[in-house]
């Protein structure tokens, strides 16, 4: 905890100020006014894109959407798991059908890259329509990359301000640094695995409730809840049994986690044009008023806390809200493996032996 493993030059975090910069550039800029085809650009190649740089990403991306038969037939026979386990299934399987999937070089990583953000969509819509007893709907290539995924979900051409919502969604998850999914995909790329393998293994970190699943617990705490004005007795049990508000603190942020104001105002609106606002005024009472004096010991909301309503209003099943963050965060993971391959040294940190010391062995018969 709060050791500097190496250097980086993919995102950098200032949790006494709330501060995330991708590549240098301010989150509040990125989620204001780019897209995420562009944030994929900027995460792995270390730039903006111009427009004809954009373009070609673009079309790459929705060129290689499709999965093969055989992964669909993966997913029907572990239909029953958990959406983030037949995600790393999935993704793990592509490597046998990806001709570079040995290639460690810098410019295939990145193709493999672009290659599993394109992907993983389509893996995890697939999936919850399988387990639906309904058909997989093929991408969309007149779709962007968040279009094509509520497309693809929901089989019906969302509008413009959803396909936004959720745009903005994957921008705030594409990168943050060595956490533990990032620090996992890390420790497999640095014993030369391939990326696929590094990256299903960051899909199996952030499955852990510790990492990934706040967004979902703040949903069930906010059905649990039901209404704004039984959101105070309900935080005041939890905190008096010492139990945790969910959505609140994070191991790095000392301040409101930066990419929080955007699910908030997202938040709000959605509720509104929805005509279910009843959820933003829960979470809003929480956070302003229950919660409000903890921030003097630096607990304060975190991206999840926002973002689980809104994927509720969108119609997006619980069991979901971890993937879709994992879909936003491919490019992230891809980028830390890509600079662990760069200068590579084998990750193999040591344990303090804290046990007994030169026992004399004991034979069995006389144990």
């Amino acid at each position: 905890m709060n050791v500097y493993m190496d250097n980086t030059e993919s995102s950098f975090i200032d949790g006494d100020i709330g501060k995330l910069l991708y590549r240098g550039y301010d989150i509040h800029d990125l989620a204001e006014k780019s897209t995420f085809e562009e944030i994929v650009y900027l995460v792995l190649y270390g730039e903006l894109p111009n427009h004809a740089q954009l373009e070609e990403l673009d079309g790459y991306l929705r060129a290689n959407r499709r999965i093969p038969d055989e992964i669909i037939t993966v997913i029907d026979a572990v239909q029953s798991a958990h959406p983030m386990d037949v995600l790393q299934t999935a993704m793990i399987g592509l490597a046998a059908f990806d001709e570079e999937s040995e290639d460690n070089s810098k410019e295939a990583n990145i193709r493999k890259a672009l290659r599993l953000t394109a992907k993983a969509p389509t893996i995890v819509t697939a999936h919850h329509r399988v387990r639906s007893g309904l058909e997989p709907v093929a991408p969309n290539p007149d779709l962007n990359h968040a279009g094509n995924f509520l497309f693809m979900l929901f089989n019906e051409i969302p509008d413009d301000e959803t396909v936004s919502l959720m745009d903005v969604d994957f921008i705030l998850h594409a990168e943050h640094g060595v956490n533990a999914s990032s620090f996992a995909a890390r420790v497999s790329a640095s014993t030369n695995s391939t990326l696929h393998a590094a990256v299903s293994g960051a899909v199996g970190a952030l499955k852990g409730p510790a990492h990934g699943g706040a967004a979902e617990e703040v949903m069930k705490m906010s059905i649990e809840i039901g209404n704004p004005e039984n959101a105070e007795e309900y935080a005041r049990k939890k905190l008096d049994n010492r139990e945790r508000i969910m959505g609140f603190g994070h191991r790095v942020y000392r301040a409101e986690d930066p990419r929080a104001r955007h699910l908030r105002e997202r938040s709000q609106a959605l509720g509104e044009k929805r005509g279910d606002p009843r959820w933003f005024q829960i979470l809003t009472h929480l956070s302003e008023d229950v919660m409000a004096p903890y921030r003097d010991r630096g607990i304060y909301v975190n991206v999840d806390f926002y973002a689980g309503s809104i994927y509720h209003l969108l119609g997006i099943p619980s069991d979901l809200f971890i993937p879709i963050f994992a879909l936003g965060r491919v490019p992230g993971w891809s980028a830390q493996c890509i600079e662990q391959y760069e200068n590579n040294i084998l990750l193999r940190p040591r344990l303090h032996y804290v046990g007994p010391m030169d026992r004399e062995y004991v034979p069995i018969d006389e144990r």
